[in-house]
């Protein structure tokens, strides 16, 4: 790390200290695991983990109150393929939306991940961040942060209660109530305009020019990869989904488009070429130059729209994360005009410290050790396929337990058929959501695709988690077998709350 400043020779060296401390271990594993977390300590603190309830009673009634009305209106699974009343919403609020600069992410996989690094970059170089994303792992205010962590429960309910006479005023003007997610959509726009933000990093809900949050005109338009979900919503080919998608691309705009199916790639070009927006594509504008297995991460070589940036660590696992990461750096080097009015790349140490800082909750998450318990919510086909590749080449299991709970409405023969490989006994069970698959009626699914000697059914989460992690024991305590929940991002909520995160 050759760019660092240089020590004050009178310091200790942390990186010495970690080595030493490391006196029972393997002297090169020690040298391995000092690196790493002195990248680390070097990157600052990682981004805010998920917030638990609020340890007020006053406070957590509030919430309680708060979530109450919310569920009174249409679920995130319940469309009615308008922007209308959302405009409404916006029109009554005074267009706060209007007043920042954004940056709005769609996709099939990767939206989430993809959003806190751009959030970390940006609040790297001083900018004050306004993001939104979806679903919450386990607390609703997660899905509105402000400077790199979730609002307070305080400030959502004040927001929420802010708004609430605009919102039965639009209620009363339409032919529907505004629905769930229209209301966060209006909270976030609304809490971005009060902080005030400099910049508003958003996730789209669902497909894009229809979605709640495409009332805005995103400076950079981000597209990560599209692959087949919500089929029976946005088209049944990755064409025909990329053009429900590419409504969030706007007149003049940069476009920042991760790897794609051909035929998902020609739609979003043409719909770049016909508002005249500006166009970077991964593996030619931008991309992975080298990545390297790190012990809590990878590290990166990327090639960014100004040029390359080396040493960039980053604390999460995976393939397709290092792909997240490159389409970040050229979301934010577009948003500062990098390749275009600024010919220099971004500052390197700023972009490794952003990079190191990241954290990314229920997304490969070691929640637990002996045995390895890992949270990740891959909840289709191809987020499922990345999930297996990305925990084989991450976790060196001799044998790895799967915990299963999907939504009845998601591919979960697809799901199952790509776990298929990594994983020797799977736990079928269900969560607490309306929308949840039956544990019976998934298990027969899972008969099919596994085999009957290697599937179990619990119906209750916690008896699932006691049974992989009693089947994870079995090998004995250095065996190195390990844990998978995965399935649903409730389920790993629930999970991460059952094992005692947040």
């Amino acid at each position: 790390m050759s760019d660092l400043p240089p020590r004050d020779p009178n310091e200790s060296d942390p990186f010495e200290e970690i080595v030493e401390a490391e006196t029972t271990r393997d002297p090169d594993l020690a040298v391995i695991e000092a690196g790493s977390r002195t990248l680390r300590t070097q990157g600052g603190q990682p981004q805010a983990d998920v917030p638990g309830r609020p340890a007020d009673p006053e406070v957590d009634r509030a919430l309680r109150e708060v979530e109450a009305e919310l569920a009174t209106r249409w679920g995130e699974t319940k469309l009615e393929p308008s922007v209308s009343r959302i405009a409404a919403l916006m029109d009554v609020l005074g267009e706060p939306q209007r007043s920042y600069p954004s940056i709005h992410i769609t996709g099939t996989n990767g939206k989430t991940s993809t959003a806190r690094m751009i959030e970390a970059l940006l609040g790297a170089f001083e900018l004050r961040t306004g993001r939104y994303t979806s679903p919450h792992v386990q607390s609703i205010t997660e899905r509105i942060s402000l400077d790199g962590a979730p609002v307070s429960a305080e400030r959502f309910i004040e927001t929420y209660q802010d708004i609430k006479a605009y919102l039965e005023m639009v209620d009363a003007s339409q032919e529907y109530r505004l629905s769930f997610f229209e209301v966060l959509t209006g909270m976030a726009y609304a809490a971005f305009a009060d902080a005030p933000v400099d910049v508003a990093v958003v996730e789209v809900g669902m497909g894009g020019s229809w979605d709640a949050t495409n009332v805005i005109d995103g400076d950079v338009a981000v597209v990560t990869p599209i692959d087949l979900d919500h089929t029976d919503r946005l088209g049944a080919t990755p064409g025909e989904i990329a053009e429900e998608k590419a409504g969030i691309i706007k007149q003049d705009a940069t476009v920042i488009l991760a790897q794609q199916p051909v035929d998902a790639a020609q739609v979003l070009l043409k719909k770049a070429v016909e508002v005249d927006a500006t166009v970077a594509r991964e593996g030619l504008e931008f991309g992975v130059v080298a990545r390297q297995i790190a012990v809590g991460g990878q590290l990166l070589t990327l090639r960014g729209l100004g040029g390359e940036y080396d040493n960039v660590y980053l604390p999460l696992h995976g393939p397709y994360q290092a792909h997240n990461a490159a389409v970040a750096l050229a979301a934010v080097e577009a948003f500062f005009g990098v390749g275009s009015q600024r010919p220099e790349p971004l500052d390197i140490d700023t972009v490794r410290k952003a990079f190191a800082a990241v954290s990314s909750p229920g997304r490969l998450e070691v929640v637990r050790r002996s045995p390895t318990v890992v949270l990740d919510a891959a909840h289709n086909p191809a987020g499922a396929r990345a999930t297996a590749e990305a925990v084989s080449e991450a976790f060196d299991f001799s044998r790895l337990i799967g915990v299963v709970g999907a939504s009845a409405d998601k591919n979960v023969r697809g799901l199952l058929e790509a776990f298929e490989p990594v994983f020797a006994e799977v736990v079928v069970t269900q969560n607490s959501s309306h929308r949840a698959m039956d544990a019976d009626e998934l298990a027969a699914i899972a008969v099919e695709v596994f085999g009957e000697e290697r599937v179990q059914v619990e119906p209750r989460l916690p008896d699932a988690l006691e049974a992989a992690i009693t089947l994870a024991e079995e090998e004995g305590e250095y065996a190195g077998a390990g844990v998978l929940v995965t399935g649903s991002v409730i389920t790993v909520g629930e999970a991460r709350l059952l094992l005692g995160k947040g």
